[in-house]
């Protein structure tokens, strides 16, 4: 059998709603009462009339039951508060690392040759002196070096660019790698 829906709304006449409000007050009473009985549960239920008479039933003290409650839903929202701040610094550190990305992709790019063209020429400059530094990285490495040791001017074979931001560390090479290619 496939219960229907039932449709509640007001009752219009004023004496069926009193009988009605008196009939059900007493019986969410005596569910609340037997609730705290058979599974030894804390209960408290407040009702208010539509002329403002107070009902209230309480397995313990009522007060105490109050201010458990708020100390419940104080406890709630202080912990929805810490998630909502977690989120938000997680989406910054989100737009933070997705800029970081698109200035090492950008990066990338020109000390690969591409998209030079909206490099001013101080900025190329400055490409090139990576790249000049990276060789010497390179040779070094290969011949066994010390980076501080090595030479300005040494045959050219490749290029790496390593960055010395304390944030990300990359490397990109141009040529053979310096394992494959001994000095």
């Amino acid at each position: 059998m496939v219960r229907g829906k039932v449709e509640m709304k007001l009752i219009e006449n004023t004496t069926s709603r009193q009988v009605t409000f008196s009939k059900r007050r007493n019986g969410l009473l005596k569910k609340a009462y037997e609730l705290s009985v058979l599974c030894d549960a804390e209960v408290a239920l407040i009702i208010f009339s539509q002329k403002g008479k107070l009902y209230e039933f309480s397995s313990s003290n009522m007060q105490k039951t109050i201010k458990r409650y708020l100390e419940h839903a104080r406890r709630k929202q202080n912990i929805s508060t810490e998630v909502e701040g977690q989120m938000q610094h997680c989406e910054e550190d989100t737009a933070t690392l997705a800029q970081k990305i698109e200035l090492l992709e950008n990066s990338k790019q020109k000390l690969l040759g591409q998209n030079l063209e909206t490099c001013s020429l101080q900025e190329l400059h400055e490409i090139d002196s990576q790249l000049e530094k990276s060789l010497k990285i390179i040779r070094a490495r290969k011949c066994g070096l010390k980076p501080e040791n090595v030479p300005e001017k040494q045959h050219e074979n490749g290029s790496c660019h390593r960055s010395t931001s304390p944030e990300v560390v990359t490397e990109l090479f141009i040529g053979l790698h310096p394992v494959q290619n001994g000095c």
